[in-house]
Formats: structure tokens, C-alpha cells, sequence
């Protein structure tokens, strides 16, 4: 290890990761249900999914940054990202960078980002495990 002096810090890094993704989520969340009808039409989803969609997202969202229930947040958050990889690859047909950035590796990235965070339950800065 070059810096190990770093590794105190990880609780930190942790938390960090934690509100970077928890920003990530809660303003495509808010994005899903400020106006339902024309982003499901944008996706392709109905009006009905696209407040599901968003709902969780917030949910997911709240639970990462606040450190409740991390590692479910953390889940929910991994299954969204999972449905628009499915999207992405199946329906739209977008490679794995795309075009002009809209490829699938951004969601990858979340996945595991996620990841991190569901495997060590979000660091010992969280409110309820």
C-alpha cells in the first residue's frame, strides 16, 4: 500500500460514496415524478411505472444517504440499475458506451457503486442497520 496512512479515512470515503450516489438517485427520482407522463413516454415505461420507478429511487435514495437500512436501499438501488442495463442492452440496443455518453456503462458504475456499499453495509456512519 503507497499511502497507508489513508486507510483511517475509509469510514469517510465511505459516507462520500454513499451521498455522491444517494444525489445520483434522488434527482432522477425526482425526475421520474416531477412530470410522470412525459418521462415515462422519454423511457418508454407508463405513466404508472414511471412513479414507481421514481418513488423507489427516492426511497433507495434517502435510505443510502441517511444509512438506513443501507444494505436494502443499496439492493433496491442495484435492481433499478439491472432493469435499465436490461433496457438499455435488449431494447434500445445502446453498446456499452453508446452514443454521445447514453451507453450502459454509467449504470454499470452505479451497480457497483451499490455493491461497495451493500457489501459493507455503508460504514459505521449510518442510522439504522
Amino acid at each position: 500500500m503507497v499511502f497507508p496512512q489513508l486507510a483511517r479515512l475509509t469510514e469517510l470515503g465511505l459516507l462520500l460514496l454513499r451521498l455522491m450516489v444517494g444525489v445520483i438517485f434522488i434527482t432522477s427520482g425526482w425526475s421520474h415524478l416531477r412530470n410522470p407522463g412525459e418521462r415515462g413516454k422519454s423511457i418508454g415505461m407508463s405513466k404508472g411505472f414511471t412513479l414507481f420507478l421514481g418513488a423507489a429511487e427516492m426511497a433507495g435514495s434517502l435510505g443510502v444517504m441517511f444509512g438506513v437500512l443501507t444494505q436494502i436501499a443499496a439492493l433496491g438501488l442495484i435492481l433499478v440499475m439491472l432493469g435499465a442495463i436490461e433496457k438499455k442492452i435488449f431494447v434500445w440496443h445502446t453498446g456499452f458506451w453508446g452514443e454521445k455518453a447514453s451507453g450502459w456503462h454509467y449504470e454499470l458504475m452505479l451497480v457497483v457503486m451499490n455493491l461497495l456499499i451493500m457489501f459493507t453495509g455503508g460504514g459505521k456512519y449510518v442510522l439504522l442497520r
